[in-house]
């Protein structure tokens, strides 16, 4: 699924590409989209602060530079078996 154009911006990093990955069981209440380049995810219900690129913080926003020079994410450890 994509987002519906008046959400197809990433709040944090301004891309594009975005992808619904969730509905509401109930019609039409909400959506959950991620961005396939910062992987931000958001509900189309939450704050403007928090789903519009305009209202979001600018001390969070990303810029292409910020994700290429981000560090890795350490991948989880495997459970230790007792």
């Amino acid at each position: 699924m994509t987002a519906s154009p008046s959400q197809s911006v990433c709040p944090r990093c301004g891309a594009e590409v975005i992808e619904t990955i969730a509905v509401s069981p109930v019609a039409g209440v909400w959506e959950l989209r991620q961005c396939e380049r910062c992987l931000y995810t958001w509900r189309t219900t939450e704050p403007a602060r928090r789903s519009e690129r305009d209202a979001y913080p600018e001390a969070f926003r990303l810029t292409e530079a910020d994700m290429q020079h981000a560090e890795e994410i350490p991948r989880v450890p495997p459970l230790v078996e007792r």
